[in-house]
């Protein structure tokens, strides 16, 4: 009777699918037990009647071509869906307002290059992060300003009351967003500081801008602040509505940046005090770290707040990507029962994209860190 011994290593088969993979996932998370599964299913349903309409509207019974808004007007007068012509027709105008066409080159630049420096500094396995970063946070800012505003190196001024659409709600937002975290943890590590000038400014800070609506201070930015200014002196409306903005979604930062402080153990403290590390490697290098990151999903829950935010611009008169919607259901050209309804979507589906990003990022850098749970 002879054996046989297998010199080489067998190929690793795959798990089982009720060990890993969909099946595995749908088992354990969907269907554990009977209640769970019938609260799936209760579900499900649900979900169909919210999102059938929808499907239905935007695919099913949408108009795809068309010249102009007669296209989506059946003469039987039965149920219409999406009119997706007027979008293709307002494309450019959702996304550039009502920037020159012959400079619109500028304003693409300004996307390829944010993106092309935006998706590497996301990425934590990449090298030269600290360029990358440098490079987002000082020269980007001032290559987009002469792009966009223009006058300098032989380009054609364009007023901030030609932007509008998309341009204006990513400048907004993205400004506030940068603006907002430094200034923040400036005024968090402010509140809690032993230094009684420096608490009672902060706090007045937040106190004073978390007070008042973000409607109210655009009017202010907008109405009251030129009033206050010397005679002939004036700034730029998008650039007072930038600080009003940057400012009002600071106060709310701090307040987050400060829940993560007080999160930190005592010992952490008193810790970096022994090993003697002045007040500011203290913060940057042992106490700031361990808050932030306690901290993420309040800080891109303001980052997305913020980004909603962007639409109030509209009430004075900066015509960011639903105040250019909007604008254009007045054209006759592209008047029908559906118009409305399918800018709203449209935009809707544009500020969807760019906030479940951030959230879904948000999730990804919470796993990466460790932040005590996984999802």
């Amino acid at each position: 009777m002879s054996g046989y011994v297998r010199e080489t290593e067998a190929p690793e088969l795959p798990a089982p699918a009720f060990v890993k993979g969909p099946v595995h996932w749908i088992r354990e998370n969907l269907f554990p037990n009977w209640w769970n599964s019938i609260l799936t299913l209760v579900s499900l349903y649900i979900g169909y009647l919210l999102f059938s309409s929808v499907i239905d509207f935007a695919l099913i019974s949408a108009v795809f071509t068309g010249d102009s808004g007669k296209s989506c007007i059946r003469e039987s007068g039965g149920h219409v869906g999406a009119c997706w012509p007027f979008i293709w027709a307002k494309f450019d105008q959702f996304i550039y307002g009502r920037y020159p066409l012959a400079e619109r080159w500028r304003v693409d630049v300004v996307y390829l290059v944010g993106m092309a420096a935006l998706i590497p500094a996301l990425m934590p396995a990449l090298p030269f992060k600290k360029w990358n970063v440098l490079f987002l946070l000082i020269v980007y800012p001032v290559m987009t300003f002469f792009l966009l505003v223009g006058g300098s190196f032989g380009l054609e001024p364009v007023e901030t009351s030609l932007w509008g659409g998309l341009l204006v709600t990513l400048v907004v937002a993205v400004t506030g967003i940068v603006a907002s975290l430094p200034i923040g943890i400036i005024l968090a590590l402010g509140r809690r500081s032993s230094m009684p000038t420096a608490r009672f400014v902060s706090i007045i800070f937040i106190e004073f801008w978390r007070g008042v609506p973000l409607i109210t201070v655009l009017f202010m930015s907008s109405v009251m602040f030129p009033l206050l200014l010397p005679e002939g002196v004036n700034f730029d409306k998008l650039l007072r509505a930038l600080v009003g903005v940057a400012l009002f979604s600071a106060a709310y930062m701090a307040e987050v940046v400060r829940g993560g402080l007080q999160a930190i153990p005592r010992g952490q403290y008193e810790g970096a005090q022994a090993l003697g590390l002045s007040y500011w490697k203290m913060m940057g290098l042992i106490v700031l770290p361990q808050a932030l990151k306690l901290v993420i999903p309040g800080i891109v829950n303001t980052f997305i707040g913020l980004f909603k935010d962007t639409t109030l611009v509209m009430i004075i008169g900066l015509f960011d990507l639903l105040g250019i919607v909007q604008l254009n259901f007045t054209d006759p050209k592209w008047i029908s029962p559906v118009t409305s309804h399918t800018g709203y979507l449209f935009a809707a589906a544009i500020f969807w994209m760019f906030c479940f990003s951030m959230s879904r990022y948000s999730i990804y850098m919470e796993n990466r860190l460790h932040t005590g749970h996984k999802r």
